[in-house]
């Protein structure tokens, strides 16, 4: 699903507003499940990839090859081959080795600037439980949790149930590394939650278990910037189904969509000016405690009695970069995706200033001793 969802943000706002934009020559690169990379101008049009024989005809292409040499290179293998060099990556690959990190340390290693946030804080943010420990650590409030890996339900689940019991119910169970709310179940009682942590093990192998925040406001905040930040609206899903889930956030308002949320949501939230000050201050906090840089979402858990503020989980490649929530502060899909382009150039050159390496007399140290077999 997640492979799906990343070709639609691929493409809404990110190609379409660069094309418009006049000022790029979009050079689309598609990574298949299988993990191969194909280049073709095609690939720019939403529409052939809602051909229901796409992959298919995709297969049928030569692969790219890159070149990492003082730069990112593609090649279009042939008798002639076409080298084309990248001069910066805008990455739209949500979940597992695109926005976990992965992506961002090959293009670290290929030297090329990229958009968005830099593979710490994409690895991080892409663990629910470390996000969490990070910034709980730094006094960001969280609701209490239990976490576990495969091997530790298989061989000591008792141990792990009357962990769970010390949690107030209902409560939440989520695959770890997993985006667009997948595999995320609402449990009420034991029969559940063992169904809910087969399903979650299903799709990873670190599961979190965590109190359910009952009479819930929950909002969401999209941040700009590197240092200095920019917000977006402070934005509260209107969820039919009881939690902000997979249909909620994808199916809900059909062809006629928008883009993600564009019709289950109130932007700005209708909650008070003091909430809003603190959902702020907390987002901006949170921010930078995990050094995002570009853009990222920030998702929060309020409890509507006692106004309580929880900082739920961060998102550093929003679906569809939220553009539906910038236009309501005054920022068009172009405008979005070209300060984002130049938020990467920013942060590339200042990068450059680092000291990476330096000289060492350690070799001229080491025994040249040959070893005996």
């Amino acid at each position: 699903m997640e492979h799906d969802i990343s070709i639609v943000t691929a493409h809404v706002p990110i190609i379409q507003s660069l094309l418009a934009s006049g000022t790029f020559d979009v050079v689309p690169i598609y990574i298949t499940k299988d993990g191969s990379w194909y280049s073709d101008t095609s690939f720019n049009d939403l529409d052939y990839f809602r051909r229901p024989d796409y992959e298919q005809d995709v297969a049928r292409r030569k692969k790219v090859q890159l070149l990492f040499d003082a730069g990112l290179t593609i090649v279009w293998p042939g008798i002639k081959p076409k080298k084309l060099r990248i001069d910066i990556v805008f990455p739209a690959i949500h979940g597992t080795f695109g926005e976990d990190g992965s992506l961002m340390g090959l293009l670290r290693m290929a030297n090329v600037p990229f958009v968005g946030c830099d593979l710490f804080a994409s690895a991080v943010a892409m663990d629910k439980v470390l996000t969490k420990q990070v910034i709980a650590a730094e006094g960001i409030p969280v609701v209490p949790y239990v976490w576990f890996m495969k091997n530790d339900w298989e061989f000591h689940r008792n141990s792990w149930k009357h962990k769970i019991d010390t949690l107030r119910w209902p409560l939440f169970v989520k695959p770890v590394h997993l985006g667009s709310s997948i595999a995320i179940t609402k449990v009420k009682t034991r029969s559940e939650l063992e169904n809910a942590v087969e399903v979650a093990f299903h799709y990873d192998d670190k599961v979190l278990v965590e109190e359910s925040v009952e009479d819930l406001v929950e909002v969401t905040l999209p941040i700009m910037g590197n240092n200095d930040l920019r917000l977006a609206g402070i934005e509260r899903p209107l969820s039919k189904t009881g939690f902000y889930d997979f249909r909620d956030k994808y199916l809900v308002g059909g062809k006629k969509g928008g883009g993600v949320n564009s019709h289950y949501s109130e932007i700005p939230a209708h909650i008070s000016e003091r909430l809003s000050a603190e959902v702020e201050d907390l987002g901006k906090r949170v921010y930078r405690i995990l050094g995002c840089s570009g853009i990222a979402r920030i998702d929060f858990l309020i409890e509507k009695n006692s106004e309580r503020v929880h900082v739920n989980e961060v998102n550093t490649l929003p679906g569809s970069l939220y553009h539906h929530n910038w236009r309501t502060v005054g920022l068009s899909g172009v405008e979005l995706v070209t300060t984002l382009v130049h938020l990467a150039e920013e942060r590339f050159r200042t990068q450059k200033t680092v000291t990476y390496s330096f000289q060492s007399d350690v070799l001229k140290k080491v025994s040249g001793r040959k070893m005996i077999v």
